[in-house]
């Protein structure tokens, strides 16, 4: 699906994500967002990008576990920045917390401001992803934390047979329906297929500056979280 596209539909289904992202997912979505933001390090006057940030859920999680830091949550998506600014000012975060409309392809930050970046369940939205991930090096102070949660499948045969059955043939007709639409599900489930392997995307990660720490799966495999460090400076 082409970016435009992509970005007509989420503000489509933006006022019911969270229920929608919730429902299907049995909460667990939750539990890997609070996972992510204890992965994050940084200290009180850090700086923290949240890209794709959609309705804000894992700017609050990140200021709730890390006291004192600075976030910015970026989103090209009008209607879920709107969503957030509502969940964020009514929120203890308010103050620790700025949003910005951006597209992660041209992030609107100076070169080495920040100390991480995290972005969950974004990146297979964009096709260029390699210039998503250098202009995440750009931004990054040398030494700074990548954090990427995304989607993939279970390792284990079993599990990985129960799950795609779900995932093929149960969860696109009931998001579509919950999301009043007849493709966005659809579309969810094709993004993950075309999503490269974990080598692959370790490799593209690691091309654009950054050295992987650690890969961490969650419930089986299902999400998983990439981490890495930016090892030079930006060119």
């Amino acid at each position: 699906m082409e970016s435009q596209k992509v970005n007509e539909m989420f503000e489509t289904i933006a006022y019911s994500y969270d229920f929608q992202t919730s429902f299907l997912s049995l909460g667990i979505d939750t539990i890997w967002r609070k996972i992510l933001a204890r992965h994050v390090l940084a200290g009180k006057g850090a700086s923290v990008l949240d890209a794709a940030t959609g309705t804000g859920e894992l700017c609050l999680k990140i200021c709730r576990h890390r006291p004192g830091i600075h976030i910015v949550g970026l989103d090209i998506v009008p209607r879920m920045l709107g969503l957030a600014k509502k969940k964020i000012e009514a929120s203890p975060f308010k103050n620790c917390t700025s949003l910005a409309l951006g597209d992660g392809r041209y992030l609107p930050l100076q070169r080495e401001s920040v100390d991480v970046v995290t972005m969950a369940f974004g990146i297979r939205n964009i096709k260029e992803r390699h210039q998503v991930l250098k202009e995440f090096s750009r931004v990054l102070k040398t030494g700074g934390q990548l954090l990427v949660m995304e989607f993939g499948f279970p390792r284990h045969p079993f599990v990985r047979r129960l799950y795609r059955f779900y995932f093929d043939h149960v969860m696109p007709p009931l998001g579509n329906w919950l999301s009043r639409t007849d493709y966005a599900y659809s579309y969810l489930v094709q993004s993950v297929y075309d999503f490269p392997e974990e080598g692959e995307f370790c490799n593209e990660i690691e091309s654009a500056g950054f050295r992987i720490r650690t890969v961490k799966q969650l419930t089986f495999g299902i999400a998983k979280i990439y981490e890495a460090v930016k090892i030079r400076p930006s060119s």
